[in-house]
């Protein structure tokens, strides 16, 4: 037991006995044992209380981003993403989030075919260990499926062990009305095997096929690989899907009691290997299941916040903060060690399950309606009784928040809502499109293999790119230089902690304002944000009751004074502010 502290091996020891049953408890137990033995445990377990203290900071700003997002001819892909951090984003993220880098056949990485390569096409694991040493690195582990491809599904078919386990097998006469389906098409696929005609479980596409976790060699197979990504330096885990990974027939077939196990196990074993390292899960639910995920402060460290996209996107539409305010008021306190992801924007669409109760179902159609004026697509999802559901809307966030009479204007309320949300209490994550202005590549999904997200998922070359990032007069530079900024501007403030407080005020809706407060107290930040197209009062009292008479008041976003006329700072529209007093 040198290995393991005892009270932590015997957690595992119980966890693993209520997933597989008592009787397999011991066995399993040696065999988790020896796997951690094989990576060996962190120097830093001895002093985990200080991992765990300085798992994130004020300076942690996430960038999420596909491999080959910029290529440039003579070097490979991965090579030139670095290339292109070191250049345009150096000081304003520190975490990559490089979306699946394996060889894959779908879904845009996420079927994947070989989880411990890195695809020919992109580089090598030196060029991922490298982005590893200059940036956090975030990984997806891809539970719940993997590619029909794989060798992992050849062997199944082929009825080799173990692998002749590993799939989830489903009968096509039992009823799965109850399971919860994130897409329109058929559960169970049938595939012919050596052992004859199987109905296999494809959730999310026919190529993606579901894991059986029920079969421990799966979940030894996929802590093997979790080791093997924090050796290659991640520090952040994405657990892709992981609200699915469970089957009971019978059941909604989410959320499962195991599946929260399986989560918990990880990050016991994570504990005892590299404490450093950050289980994020990725959940796209309503609000109440999603942080589910954090247990009792000993599940997922960290929750994507599902709810803050939607939320932004039309509370700036309909010039209207209350919705935004209710929901971010209610938040309360987390778990002792967690925090969100706040996000806006990324490789999938905006969600629109994590409305449900937030917004009345009519508000969810008139944003439908608002996103598909502006050349969005809507992807759904198949119900109980049958019918479909907007399940994501597929747009980037530039165009969703755009003002076809007036464009700067409209790019004015997009950088108004990604300074809301590096306002918000959390660590930040900014997609690849948004802190270059990237618009709707409406050839992506009209391709032969394209689907709707592909919209959102435009590739650039470098030489292009960095034209429009060199023009003074190009809409994508100054979106570029603005962004890249207020990410700067709040990596230097100690208030944007992601453990530091926070405080919704309650307006009459023009504007969303919140108060920020280092956790040493010392600094205290009023973020003000105009979600309106007027002009809007800021009332001089409003901002001294928040912090203080002072002998000026400053916007960090532009380092000038605020100038009041009367008793009384006008907020343009859609301007933001993070004002402190000096």
């Amino acid at each position: 037991m040198k290995l393991i502290r005892r009270s932590t091996f015997n957690r595992m020891k119980l966890r693993l006995g209520r997933l597989y049953g008592r009787d397999m408890a011991e066995q399993l137990s040696d065999r988790l044992y020896m796997l951690i033995g094989r990576y060996g445990v962190s120097s830093k377990n001895g002093g985990s209380e200080a991992a765990k203290k300085n798992r994130w900071s004020h300076k942690d700003a996430v960038l999420i981003t596909y491999g080959d997002m910029v290529t440039r001819e003579g070097e490979r892909p991965l090579e030139t993403l670095k290339n292109f951090c070191d250049r345009r984003l150096r000081g304003a993220v520190n975490v990559v989030h490089v979306l699946p880098f394996f060889p894959s056949s779908s879904d845009g990485g996420f079927s994947v075919i070989d989880y411990r390569k890195v695809a020919k096409e992109l580089g090598d694991w030196g060029e991922i260990e490298r982005i590893s040493r200059d940036y956090g690195l975030m990984t997806d582990l891809v539970l719940n499926h993997c590619s029909r491809q794989s060798a992992w599904f050849t062997d199944y078919v082929n009825g080799i062990a173990p692998q002749s386990e590993y799939f989830q097998e489903g009968d096509p006469e039992a009823d799965l009305s109850a399971v919860v389906r994130p897409r329109p098409w058929p559960l169970l696929s049938k595939t012919e095997t050596k052992n004859g005609e199987r109905h296999v479980w494809t959730t999310f596409s026919e190529d993606q096929v579901d894991l059986n976790w029920k079969s421990p060699d799966v979940l030894f197979e996929f802590l093997d690989i979790l080791l093997n990504y924090v050796s290659k330096g991640t520090r952040i885990v994405r657990l892709d899907a992981v609200a699915f990974l469970w089957k009971e027939e019978g059941t909604s077939c989410i959320h499962l009691r195991q599946v929260h196990e399986v989560v918990k196990l990880m990050r016991d074993v994570l504990v005892t290997v590299a404490p450093h390292v950050i289980v994020l899960t990725e959940t796209n639910v309503p609000h109440v299941e999603n942080i589910s995920y954090f247990g009792r402060g000993d599940e997922a460290h960290m929750v994507y916040q599902f709810a803050l996209p939607p939320l932004v996107l039309h509370g700036l539409l309909k010039g209207d903060s209350r919705s935004m305010q209710k929901w971010a008021g209610s938040l309360g306190d987390l778990p002792k060690g967690c925090t969100y992801l706040n996000f806006t924007a990324s490789h999938d669409g905006i969600g629109v399950r994590p409305l449900e109760g937030l917004v009345a179902p009519e508000e969810l159609r008139w944003l439908v309606g608002q996103v598909e004026e502006r050349g969005g697509l809507v992807n759904y999802r198949s119900m109980p009784d049958g019918s479909k559901k907007p399940y994501e809307l597929n747009i980037t966030y530039r165009d969703a928040l755009s003002l076809p009479g007036d464009p700067k204007l409209g790019l004015r309320r997009f950088l108004c809502s990604q300074a809301v949300m590096l306002s918000l209490r959390g660590m930040p994550a900014v997609y690849f499109h948004s802190v270059v202005g990237g618009t709707n590549w409406d050839e992506g999904p009209k391709r032969e293999d394209g689907e709707n997200r592909d919209i959102n998922r435009q590739r650039w070359d470098w030489n292009d790119l960095e034209a429009k990032l060199d023009d003074a007069d190009s809409d994508h530079a100054w979106v570029n230089n603005v962004y890249s900024s207020m990410l700067r501007t709040r990596a230097n403030c100690t208030a944007f902690h992601p453990d530091a407080p926070q405080e919704v005020l309650t307006t009459t809706g023009e504007v969303f304002a919140l108060v920020r407060r280092s956790l040493d107290g010392r600094v205290r930040i009023l973020c003000c944000f105009n979600f309106s197209a007027e002009e809007v009062k800021l009332p001089r009292k409003l901002v001294a009751g928040q912090l203080g008479e002072a002998g000026r008041f400053r916007n960090l976003l532009n380092g000038s004074d605020l100038e009041f006329e009367g008793d009384e700072y006008v907020l343009r529209a859609y301007e933001s502010a993070w004002v402190v007093g000096e």
